[in-house]
């Protein structure tokens, strides 16, 4: 049966809830839950934590107690049919006697995935996709990640009008805008990795740390990853205590991804120099691209990204403008913005 009016209303609130602020963005997804009684009547609501807290399902359980009997869950990822962390959803809303599930979004992930059949095999009604693409909103990215099997991909870089990161003489700061470095800063706390090469270490001295608009650290960090054969010089800022640091002896970015994978992360901002941004887009391995452009022109110097391997215009790696931004700031230029995914091939 089609879902009513109550319960559009009850997922819309489930996915709200999903999105709470402070949720950890990985490695588990945003989740929420809302309990309603055969009249309407919101019984409890749930929303997941972050990894090793109770799923949603659980979290509204818990609160319902036996009023959870005969309601109907409106979860705005499907229940999970594993156990990790915690146990598998689809059992707890069986034990509980819960009578309908609607949920918005498959659950993407193969290992957790079989919660609706499980829920059916038990007598539970169940309906599934109902305000889908606004549940896979708030996990974007976890979600491609889990359909791609490894980390979602996101390159920034910063460039002059003419392409160029740095000048003739290797000098590149400052490129971008404060306002645009503010902006890398909130993008760089979604992730769950930032990664450059060794020659961004041994050239730039990155601290790859989260910032607020203070400078002041950010409490959680995600972690900071150097790819690439040659030593970390001892006293770089990037092995500092700051945050955690893994450095990866490899030029092959599929076993980056794979060892990041691994490590249960699923999203990945990279922000190497030319080399290491042209290894990952020979391999395919870019899902995103954030470019800040600066209003100035260097005609010479150091280029975004090195040799893609392309003869001509035919060939050029193309993308599609999914989002153009000013960024201003007072006493500074301006920089532009863009958001951009790869150009899906027909």
């Amino acid at each position: 049966m089609a879902a009513t009016a109550d319960e559009l209303q009850a997922m819309r609130r489930a996915i709200e809830i999903a999105a709470s602020p402070g949720v950890p963005l990985g490695p588990n997804p945003r989740v929420g839950c809302v309990l309603l009684a055969p009249d309407g009547a919101v019984v409890a609501e749930g929303f997941h934590r972050g990894a090793g807290t109770p799923h949603a399902e659980a979290a509204a359980l818990a609160t319902a107690g036996s009023a959870a009997r005969g309601t109907t869950a409106l979860v705005s990822l499907e229940p999970c049919n594993h156990i990790g962390r915690t146990g598998p959803c689809a059992e707890a809303l069986v034990a509980a006697g819960v009578a309908r599930v609607v949920f918005a979004q498959a659950d993407p992930n193969p290992a957790a995935s079989g919660g609706a059949a499980r829920l059916r095999a038990a007598g539970v009604d169940v309906e599934g996709g109902v305000l889908e693409a606004e549940a896979r909103a708030v996990n974007r990215v976890w979600s491609r990640a889990m359909e791609l099997g490894r980390p979602f991909v996101t390159w920034k870089f910063a460039a002059t009008l003419d392409g160029r990161s740095a000048a003739a003489d290797g000098t590149s700061r400052w490129v971008s805008s404060p306002e645009a470095r503010r902006d890398t800063h909130r993008l760089r706390a979604e992730a769950d990795a930032i990664l450059v090469g060794t020659g961004t270490v041994i050239d730039d001295d990155p601290a790859l740390t989260v910032r607020d608009a203070d400078d002041r650290p950010l409490e959680r960090q995600p972690l900071r990853v150097v790819m690439g054969e040659r030593d970390i010089p001892a006293g770089a800022r990037v092995v500092d205590d700051r945050a955690e640091t893994l450095h990866l002896r490899t030029r092959d970015p599929h076993a980056v991804l794979a060892a990041l994978w691994a490590r249960e992360s699923r999203h990945l901002f990279l922000e190497g120099g030319p080399t290491v941004a042209a290894a990952f887009l020979r391999a395919g391995l870019v899902d995103e691209v954030v470019a800040y452009v600066a209003p100035m022109l260097l005609g010479a110097g150091r280029g975004a990204v090195a040799d893609l391997g392309i003869g001509t215009i035919t060939d050029a790696q193309r993308f599609d403008v999914d989002d153009i931004a000013v960024l201003t700031a007072p006493d500074s230029e301006p920089n532009v913005r863009f958001l951009l995914t790869p150009t899906k091939e027909h």
